[in-house]
């Protein structure tokens, strides 16, 4: 009788070591990024031709595509303001459309604007990839309707990114847009 219970005993100790272990798959990283000024997040001064790694670099960009799972929700809605800041510094008030209008697209000040704007819209083109490549490593993608926008964004990107390329050492002039990445105040 003994030798029963122990045995019972023992078989019931190791099966519940054995037990798998209860994981809720949910890993949280903590926050990267923080909120900034569209100047302090900007990749349009300097020169052009190495735009998509500015942005990669600002971003965090190959440690979120290698782990998208562990990306927080804050650093998600920090990019996504960001991207949509990135859009209005093209085409609102103070943005890069005015500018160039105003400096004459022909002019030194033009074309280094026009640069501005070409790795400002690259900066916008990585974000909308980046945020998809997330997407899909956080949550699937069963429909595929978020790898065929990311597909679009991917060939907008490329072509943004040869553009910036083609003029690699030349002037490239941001603007004093105001806005920033904090999710509060975008969209």
């Amino acid at each position: 009788m003994y030798f029963s219970k122990l045995t019972i005993l023992s078989t019931l100790f190791v099966s519940v070591l054995a037990a798998p272990t209860y994981d809720s798959g949910v890993s949280k990283r903590a926050d990267v990024l923080t909120v900034k000024n569209y100047a302090d997040f900007q990749v349009s001064s300097g020169v052009a031709g190495n735009a998509l790694q500015e942005v990669d670099d600002e971003f965090n960009a190959a440690a979120f595509r290698a782990n998208p799972a562990d990306v927080s929700d804050n650093d998600i809605a920090i990019m996504k303001a960001a991207r949509v800041t990135a859009e209005n510094a093209e085409t609102e008030a103070g943005g890069f459309n005015e500018a160039i209008d105003a400096a004459g697209k022909d002019t030194d000040a033009g074309k280094a604007l026009q640069n501005g704007k070409i790795k400002n819209k690259v900066m916008k083109l990585e974000l909308q990839v980046l945020l998809a490549d997330i997407e899909i490593g956080k949550n699937g993608d069963a429909d595929g309707s978020v790898a065929a926008k990311r597909t679009q964004e991917l060939t907008k990107l490329n072509k943004n990114v040869a553009l910036d390329e083609k003029n690699a050492g030349a002037a490239s002039t941001a603007v004093d847009f105001q806005g920033s990445s904090d999710p509060a105040t975008s969209g």
